[in-house]
């Protein structure tokens, strides 16, 4: 149990991370690490204070290093789904579920394109999670849609259980190189449902394949998806100046908080959502 766990790896989730822990707060930092954030790209940034012509790669390893020299956690893997019950928050972090007090989303922008009929079958017979659903595929075919490396991951576990494993990618990473399951090439476009209203077909730009069940998988989650009910404001996550969400005990900073997509911005409300959790654990106790 954690007094707070923070998702994403940038410089709100950092600077979070060191004000929960110079707090006397228990946190973890919760980061895919895939390098694919677009600061961890930029050559340069003239803008911040105090470090001047830095790249944003060398600003991210400045700021874990003092992060975890305070005493943060981190642990490597994808946050998929959030889910409340009294007293608690439950991550599901691949296998695992993690528990806190109360959770800080900080994990950029980035809201991912569903592909056509991905939203609508999603929960019936789309799935984002391999080692949550694939027990409902055992012995089944099932088609898998990965845009980044954990999908191998995912996609080697399953072909435990089903009976064939299809793999199409939506982004260049490493294949897997594994015989039970088949490389399918060609840019896939859309799920469709089958006329027997029980297999799902990926249609690709050279035909299409039905299965079971298909599974999708990418480095990022849309907030609505990751944490059903909250209020969001446009694109962006809702919240205060405290950077208290519409949910209780769940924060938002940096760039999935809103414009502007700025650094310094996002490092001040790292700090304050971390401050607004450790009082109001402090009032809660």
């Amino acid at each position: 149990m954690y007094d707070l766990l923070i998702i994403g790896g940038g410089p709100a989730a950092l600077s979070c991370a060191m004000t929960a822990r110079k707090r006397g707060m228990g946190c973890a930092v919760i980061a895919s690490d895939d390098g694919s954030g677009w600061l961890a790209k930029s050559d340069r940034l003239d803008n911040y204070p105090g470090m001047p012509h830095v790249s944003g790669k060398e600003l991210l390893r400045v700021f874990r290093e003092q992060a975890e020299e305070l005493g943060a956690n981190f642990i490597h893997g994808m946050a998929r789904q959030l889910q409340q019950i009294p007293g608690e928050w439950m991550v599901l972090v691949g296998n695992d579920v993690l528990e806190a007090r109360a959770v800080v989303l900080a994990m950029g922008a980035a809201r991912p394109k569903l592909l056509p009929g991905e939203d609508e079958m999603l929960g019936t017979g789309v799935s984002w999670c391999g080692t949550c659903d694939g027990m409902f595929y055992r012995g089944k075919e099932v088609g898998v849609i990965s845009a980044w490396h954990d999908g191998v991951e995912e996609a080697q576990f399953l072909a435990g259980l089903a009976s064939h494993v299809d793999y199409y990618t939506l982004a260049a990473h490493d294949l897997p190189q594994d015989e039970r399951i088949e490389l399918v090439s060609g840019r896939v476009q859309e799920l469709k449902r089958e006329a027997d209203g029980k297999r799902i077909a990926i249609v690709t730009d050279q035909g299409s394949r039905a299965y079971d069940g298909v599974f999708v998988f990418r480095p990022t989650v849309a907030p609505d998806k990751l944490i059903p009910g909250i209020a969001l404001d446009g694109p962006f996550i809702a919240v205060d100046r405290r950077m208290a969400t519409s949910l209780p005990l769940l924060y938002a900073c940096g760039d999935c908080a809103g414009k502007p997509l700025q650094v310094a911005k996002a490092v001040g409300e790292g700090n304050i959502a971390a401050i607004s959790a450790s009082e109001d654990l402090a009032k809660q106790a």
